[in-house]
């Protein structure tokens, strides 16, 4: 097991710390303008968006024979991670695909910036509904890995976290840790919003 690394390469990775803090603070006072029940259907999306990112890092995985049990059954599969590490597999993958990934990372992002067009008209409400689908289509994303083939095994497992335009690589905790607050501040705004939305009704109500 890695011992743990508190800083992510390269160096300006780290800040993507701050994205919890900025978002909480940026919606504070006036919320998202996110409903509940434009966040469920997100968080649906993004779920089922982070198992279809994790099926794609398996096929790539047996695609070059880094993944010896995908020939066997499920419970195979599952055990065909042990010793893998992800960040030290980048020498062993061909151009060709590196070059695909890349482009693959592309549109995972302009897939994701849709969603989030889609479900709002502000532009505010946007950038909190994109924070929010990223935050949990990367968390289901880890999910996902770790219910096929039991990767990561630890939290302190190196990973590559984006190619572009360099490959980021940090721990797994760190990716995890900033997707969770973010996903934490986003609901939280949410909840702030509902709660003046129900705040104006009444008092719209009690007027003459």
């Amino acid at each position: 097991m890695p011992s743990f690394q508190l800083w992510a390469q390269p160096w300006w990775v780290n800040l993507l710390l701050l994205i919890p803090l900025a978002t909480y603070f940026a919606y504070r006072r006036k919320g998202s303008n996110l409903h509940w029940r434009q966040l469920i259907i997100i968080a649906i999306f993004a779920v089922a968006f982070g198992f279809v990112e994790a099926a794609v890092v398996v096929y790539l995985r047996a695609a070059i024979g880094l993944l010896p049990g995908y020939m066997g059954t499920f419970a195979d599969l599952r055990h065909s991670s042990l010793g893998y590490t992800q960040a030290e597999s980048l020498t062993q993958f061909p151009q060709s695909l590196l070059t695909i990934e890349m482009y693959r990372e592309a549109a995972t992002m302009v897939m994701l910036m849709g969603v989030a067009l889609l479900s709002a008209s502000k532009a505010s409400a946007r950038w909190a509904a994109f924070l929010w689908v990223f935050a949990l289509w990367d968390m289901a994303y880890y999910a996902g890995l770790w219910i096929t083939v039991r990767w990561p095994a630890s939290l302190t497992d190196f990973d590559v976290l984006f190619l572009i335009p360099v490959p980021w690589i940090a721990q797994v905790w760190f990716p995890l840790l900033v997707s969770l607050l973010t996903a934490v501040a986003v609901a939280l705004s949410s909840a702030g919003s509902a709660r003046e939305t129900a705040a104006g009704g009444k008092a719209a109500g009690t007027g003459y």
